[in-house]
């Protein structure tokens, strides 16, 4: 039999799981609170097998929570269950020592095998949750160009030459050619093949 603490600020959303984990024959709802600051007071003594914890509470978050739980517990199952699913959230969840993230909206069935999952030491991660995770950290780790560099960018992966990008952006040739140089060196490529197959993957294209 797997044991499951419910944390949500939302008392409909507490009876609803309940009601669904419960019509199963081997997960059993230990405890159910309404606040971080509960889940981390009960985890001692209820110290389930698994926590499904939302994010955004009243007060402790559900990222503190899981954070307060995990120092103390250091083998506890904290599987966040929240609406949304931010790069940042989930970044943050994982750092505090989640065991997974999952969405609200997912199937019943999606649901009890993440649980079931998270039981046995896995990482439920919802799809959308995962795509957030890396999107935030390629944003994370993208080099860090001006905004004018990023236009001097997106022209010469449209194939503009050097006069013509001038002429677009209303700035002299010399200057375009001290773009690129600083561009060159922060993405750390030689030249504008590689520079443009650069921007190619890395930047949206021009609206």
């Amino acid at each position: 039999m797997i044991s499951v603490m419910l944390v949500d600020d939302h008392a409909l959303v507490r009876d609803g799981l309940q009601r669904i984990l419960e019509r199963t024959a081997d997960l059993e709802v230990v405890g159910s609170v309404a606040s971080g600051t509960e889940a981390v007071r009960i985890d001692a003594s209820l110290q389930a097998d698994v926590i499904l914890m939302d994010v955004s509470m009243p007060g402790m978050s559900g990222i503190e929570a899981t954070e307060r739980i995990r120092s103390v517990r250091t083998d506890a199952n904290i599987v966040m269950l929240t609406a949304t699913a931010s790069g940042e959230d989930v970044v943050a969840a994982l750092d505090a020592g989640a065991s997974g993230y999952l969405l609200k909206d997912a199937e019943t069935s999606s649901l009890l095998t993440s649980v079931r999952e998270a039981a046995n030491g896995d990482v439920p991660l919802d799809s959308r949750a995962a795509r957030a995770l890396v999107d935030h950290r390629r944003q994370r780790d993208k080099p860090a160009l001006t905004r004018r560099e990023e236009q001097v960018l997106e022209l010469v992966r449209d194939g503009l030459t050097n006069k013509a990008i001038a002429r677009e952006l209303g700035i002299s040739e010399k200057t375009v050619k001290t773009h690129l140089t600083k561009i060159f060196a922060t993405l750390g490529v030689v030249g504008r093949t590689q520079a443009a197959l650069w921007a190619q993957r890395n930047l949206l294209p021009a609206a």
